[in-house]
């Protein structure tokens, strides 16, 4: 993988791109047929988040029965109003399993704001200057959809994309924290550069990792549709525990560690259905279109 800084500034749009007026309801939904975010009892759950964390801890010793790395870079994206430090355990549990996982290094996530976009688009293409290797990308929550953008700006560089409870279908106030996202990033969660590309999935397997009991971000948001090189895989968290939760780290260490160009769709079988939910039972209540979509292993 040979690519220079300045080819990854040519490659990356401008961050204004992404602030155009759209539609306030997503395409193809009925106001009827557009879900409500989570209600109160879920978001009063998110309060598991602490122990889904010291879980993550507590079944250190664990962590060897995970998927083995081979030492290809990682890049981590946080949240909304999150940084580094809440993807610590995640990229600690990476690199105990052998990958190179690093953080995105541009403080607390405040949304999409101006050279945003292009600073995370640069970290990737250093990395896989660095390595000469593709760069896989997990993204938490927003941090999932700046990794599906940034995906798609040079394809060629990046390996695949997992997201964590990440909203790329539906409209920003299906989720919680869309007055947060107003509030910090400055920007109306109307406009198209936050939300109407990431219906477009990017041109590499990609994985959602989701939960029907998330607090914060509905689960319909996250849901994978793409008949090809795509999955969805349902665990029981927290929207704020997602990135620590043992199932969770375990099913992405298990995704990163297929061979480069041979990707499988993770298999839930023998003791893996105690811990993952089967996405096609799940997703019954989508329209029976997108459902018949859902690429099911």
């Amino acid at each position: 993988m040979t690519m220079t800084l300045e080819q990854t500034r040519e490659a990356a749009p401008a961050a204004d791109e992404f602030f155009r007026d759209t539609p306030p309801l997503a395409a193809g939904r009925s106001p009827e047929q557009s879900p409500r975010a989570p209600g109160f009892l879920l978001q009063a759950l998110e309060a598991r988040a602490l122990l889904e964390h010291l879980a993550a801890f507590a079944l250190r010793p664990l962590w060897r029965a995970a998927a083995v790395g081979d030492g290809h870079p990682v890049l981590v994206l946080p949240g909304l109003a999150a940084g580094d430090s809440s993807t610590s355990v995640l990229r600690r549990f990476l690199r105990d399993r052998g990958f190179a996982a690093v953080g995105w290094g541009q403080g607390v996530n405040l949304g999409v704001r101006k050279g945003v976009i292009e600073r995370a688009h640069e970290t990737l293409c250093r990395l896989a200057e660095q390595h000469g290797r593709r760069v896989s990308l997990v993204g938490w929550s927003l941090g999932g959809l700046y990794a599906r953008e940034i995906a798609k700006f040079t394809p060629e560089a990046v390996r695949l994309v997992i997201t964590l409870g990440s909203p790329f279908v539906g409209h920003p106030r299906e989720t919680n924290a869309w007055r947060l996202y107003e509030l910090m990033s400055g920007r109306r969660v109307g406009h198209r550069g936050f939300h109407a590309p990431l219906r477009t999935p990017p041109p590499v397997p990609t994985t959602s990792i989701w939960s029907l009991t998330d607090g914060i971000v509905s689960w319909r948001c996250s849901v994978e549709t793409r008949p090809e090189l795509s999955e969805n895989i349902v665990v029981e968290s927290s929207h704020m525990g997602l990135g620590a939760h043992p199932a969770a780290l375990f099913a992405v260490a298990d995704r990163l560690a297929q061979p480069e160009g041979d990707w499988t769709p993770f298999r839930r079988e023998g003791w893996r259905r105690l811990f993952y939910r089967d996405p096609a039972k799940a997703t019954r209540a989508l329209p029976p279109a997108a459902a018949r979509s859902l690429k099911i292993p």
